[in-house]
Parts: C-alpha cells; sequence; structure tokens
C-alpha cells in the first residue's frame, strides 16, 4: 500500500503528542499522510511555567491562541504538516473538566450540536480520505467531557462522510477506526519503575488512575521507539501542559508517566490485519508472544 493516509481527531492541543505522538513521527517519517484534527485551543488548561500564569482563563485568557502556537512547534517537531482545527481556530472553546462551570458555555465543546460538529469533520475526511482514524474510547480515554464528544464526533463523521446523502461531494469510507489505549501492565510497569528509580514526580498508585484498559483488550501495538526523540520534542513544545524530564513527564498535577515508544490502540471498526511477529521487550511492551497487530494500516490494500 503505497498512498497511506492516516486521521487523528483529538481534544486539545498536547493530548496528540502524549497519547500518539511517536506513532504520529513514525507514519510521518515513513512517508504516510498524516492530518490532526483538533477541536479546541484548550483555553481552560492549567499553566505549569508561573511566568506563564497570567495567559490562563481566570487572568489574561490567551492560553488558546498560545497553545496553538505550542500545537504547531509540536507537529513540525512530529514531522506532521497537515493540521486543522475543528470549524477553525476557536470555533468550539475548552470545556474544562467534567462538572465545572465551563461546561455550560455556549460555545463549549461539550455543548456542541453533534451533526454540526460532525459536519465539518466529515468534510475533513471526505477531502483528505484516510484509511485509518484514531481517536478516543466512548468515555474519552479517562472521562473529560470534550474527549468524550470528540469521540462521538470522529463516529458520526465517519457515518456522515460514507453517506451518499451528506452533500454532494463524492462519500468516503474510512476503512479501520481505533481508540487510542493504555495496558495496565504497562502502567503498573512504569509506576515501579518510578519508584525503584526515584524519578522527579509522583507516583501515584495505578488503581488510582483514571484510565487504563486490560491487556487483552488491546488490539495493536506501535513500535515507534526509534522516534521517541521526536515525540519528546514535541512534548517539551507544549510547555505550558507538560513538565519532561526523560523517560518521565507529568503533567500538572505532577503525577509521573513514562514517554512511551510503543503505543497501543483498540481497533473498533473495521476487518483486523495480520499479527505482528511478537511483543517488543522493551519500553511499553509486555514481553510475550501476541496476537496483536504490529501496523494501523495492516489488511489495507
Amino acid at each position: 500500500m503505497t498512498d497511506r493516509r492516516l486521521m487523528l481527531v483529538h481534544a486539545h492541543p498536547d493530548d496528540e503528542t502524549i497519547g500518539n505522538g511517536a506513532t504520529m513521527a513514525r507514519y510521518a517519517a515513513e512517508g504516510a499522510h498524516v492530518t490532526l484534527v483538533t477541536c479546541t485551543l484548550g483555553e481552560e488548561g492549567e499553566v505549569i511555567p508561573p511566568e506563564l500564569a497570567h495567559l490562563a482563563a481566570d487572568r489574561d485568557d490567551t492560553l488558546g491562541e498560545y497553545r496553538a502556537g505550542e500545537l504547531a512547534a509540536a507537529c513540525a517537531a512530529l514531522g506532521v504538516t497537515d493540521h486543522r482545527f475543528l470549524g477553525g481556530p476557536g470555533r468550539w472553546r475548552d470545556s474544562g473538566m467534567m462538572g465545572v462551570a465551563a461546561n455550560h458555555r455556549a460555545n463549549a465543546f461539550w455543548q456542541a450540536d453533534l451533526d454540526e460538529a460532525a459536519g465539518e469533520l466529515a468534510r475533513i475526511v471526505r477531502e483528505v480520505r484516510p484509511q485509518v482514524l484514531v481517536t478516543y474510547d466512548e468515555n474519552g480515554f479517562y472521562g473529560h467531557p470534550d474527549h468524550i464528544q470528540a469521540h462521538r464526533v470522529a463516529w458520526r463523521a465517519v457515518e456522515l462522510a460514507a453517506d451518499p446523502a451528506f452533500e454532494p461531494s463524492e462519500p468516503w469510507r474510512v476503512a479501520k477506526v481505533y481508540h487510542t489505549a493504555m495496558p495496565r501492565s504497562v502502567m503498573y510497569r512504569t509506576e515501579e519503575a518510578m519508584r525503584e528509580r526515584g524519578a522527579p514526580f509522583l507516583a501515584e498508585p495505578v488503581d488510582d488512575l483514571p484510565f487504563g484498559c486490560r491487556d487483552k483488550d488491546v488490539t495493536t501495538e506501535i513500535d515507534a521507539r526509534a522516534h521517541i526523540g521526536r515525540k519528546i520534542d514535541a512534548m517539551r513544545a507544549h510547555a505550558t501542559q507538560i513538565s519532561v524530564n526523560p523517560p518521565w513527564y507529568a503533567l500538572s498535577n505532577n503525577v509521573g508517566q513514562e514517554v512511551l515508544g510503543v503505543e497501543h490502540f483498540v481497533l473498533r471498526s473495521g476487518v483486523p490485519g495480520p499479527a505482528g511477529p511478537g511483543a517488543p521487550v522493551e519500553v511499553g511492551g509486555i514481553g510475550e508472544p501476541y496476537d496483536r497487530e504490529d501496523d494501523l494500516f495492516a489488511g489495507i490494500h
């Protein structure tokens, strides 16, 4: 397959790098067309560097514009040249964490009309014609309202893009849809390594974290360790949101996580391709033979 096109739908700037940065860098380096669609500017994010605290929503409220610049730098680090904001920059605003007042803003992404937002994305799908689309699971990976909405919008957009009744442009059917995933075995290994090696961030017990999936649910494992340097550079570009001290990083809660060069996915739509030869023993792998794909495009001709 020569003309590979991958689309990723993420809620805020930095989500793409944390969850899929190594994968994006690998496919971009291999010549695939990688398209990133970000649904908000991330205006409600917490700011880590004290000297940039004035950008926050409760002060100057200019964080979104600043994070757009961070995202541009991160995409450059990953080698991704096709990036879009859903509906244009600022069309929908960051909704904040679940249960906060920002959820109820009229322009919050959480309040977006599903067909309107999905229609915007469906037009991009028809333009780009990706064989593979990556987004979050039904819980938005960890329960953030914008992540949940991104999941809903992505799935509805896939339906609309394939529907001949949706606008006169040529329909396009996405062959495979994946959810980004984090196996609990990787999380337990990270927690243990952080405690043993004295990581500079907090090592919160895995069972207290609001994400993670069963290893047997993971269908696909992408080994992009050769591109982990690009992922680290992209993380550093998101300086308002991420503190980086390789091989660890932390968000504003200072809870440490590992910068992974092997990233995991769950195939939720489409036909699985042939399994890879075996799980990597190093970063991100479980060290045993497995029946997982090792390529998001596996089985697509």
